[in-house]
């Protein structure tokens, strides 16, 4: 039985940058990248906010940089998604594609997926008028008529933050009353540029077959549907981690997330380690996620280091360095 030092379940920024600090640290990692990798910035056209590209760069080009960079050190990376896992038995057993994994470290950075309001052409459309990051994407809307989806605090964040950029900024909600908090309705209800449109939904999205062009949205109480032109959407009804293959094996807030200990990148399993999206629910930023993937890694090698005499070395896998052996 072979057994590897690490074992990253996903390819992101948080996953890859994981994958680039363990392979540095000698620590053979094998990545599982999922059969749709690279995660939400595969969907993402131009970043501008990635420091080290003044000029911008696209998403998934960012993404093969970033991978290419993790196997130049020595990361195996396999396209398969992580079916099962065990971790109550050491080493920790992962299941992909119908075969069995071990590890003695897991690091978990399986992100998190964007609730969609499920309309027909909604993710032709992601990237060309569509999208469900203010941060990311606002600046590329200077000037427009642009609608948000949402009641909650995030909405009110992206809806807030694009009226630094947009002509006018229009928060659709379906409901009579927001469920941000008061705070948060507070500094709405005082922040020119932004109107609202209560109890309504949006039922259709125009387009040029390059860009948004308008929306459909329909009243809940009369029914009446309309017309509203607008150049860009952006959905903000929420996130759900990518957690349900760890129902029951670590400790998960109440949203689904991983809940990690002290500040650090540790779960509640000893030797298990999280970071990115899945575990943040705050910032959800490509070089956040990086960041708590470097985290991830370092403590990952400093446990393996603390418990190496635990450990048996694993089969034609070198062992793990010490934090000490990293070069920067």
């Amino acid at each position: 039985m072979e057994v590897r030092n690490v074992v990253i379940m996903g390819s992101g920024p948080a996953g890859l940058t994981a994958a680039l600090y363990s392979s540095r640290a000698n620590l053979n990692p094998l990545c599982f990248e999922g059969v749709h990798a690279g995660g939400q910035l595969m969907t993402t056209t131009d970043v501008e906010n990635y420091p080290g590209f003044p000029q911008g760069i696209l998403g998934p080009a960012l993404m093969e940089d970033m991978r290419k960079q993790a196997a130049r050190f020595g990361t195996e990376l396999l396209r398969k998604d992580v079916e099962a896992v065990d971790f109550s038995r050491r080493p920790f057993k992962v299941r992909a594609d119908g075969q069995d994994y071990y590890a003695r470290a897991v690091i978990i950075t399986t992100g998190a997926s964007p609730r969609h309001l499920g309309l027909s052409n909604e993710m032709k459309l992601t990237g060309h008028g569509v999208s469900t990051c203010a941060t990311c994407d606002g600046a590329f809307f200077r000037g427009e008529d642009l609608a948000v989806v949402g009641g909650g605090d995030s909405a009110i964040e992206e809806a807030t933050f694009l009226t630094r950029f947009a002509r006018s900024v229009q928060l659709i909600h379906r409901r009579a009353q927001l469920r941000a908090s008061k705070i948060m309705q507070d500094r709405a209800f005082n922040t020119p540029k932004l109107s609202f449109i209560w109890n309504t939904v949006v039922t259709g999205i125009f387009d040029d077959d390059k860009k948004v062009t308008g929306i459909q949205i329909q009243n809940q109480e009369s029914k009446k549907e309309q017309r509203l032109d607008i150049g860009g959407l952006f959905v903000a009804i929420g996130h759900v981690p990518n957690t349900q293959l760890f129902a029951g094996q670590i400790e998960l807030d109440g949203q689904g997330y991983i809940v990690t200990k002290n500040g650090s990148s540790a779960t509640s399993v000893d030797g298990v380690f999280a970071g990115g999206d899945c575990v943040d629910h705050v910032y959800r930023q490509a070089v956040t996620a990086a960041g708590m993937g470097c985290a991830a890694s370092m403590d990952a090698e400093r446990w393996l280091a603390a418990h190496e005499h635990e450990l048996k070395p694993a089969k034609g896998v070198e062992t793990g360095a010490t934090s000490a052996s990293r070069s920067s």
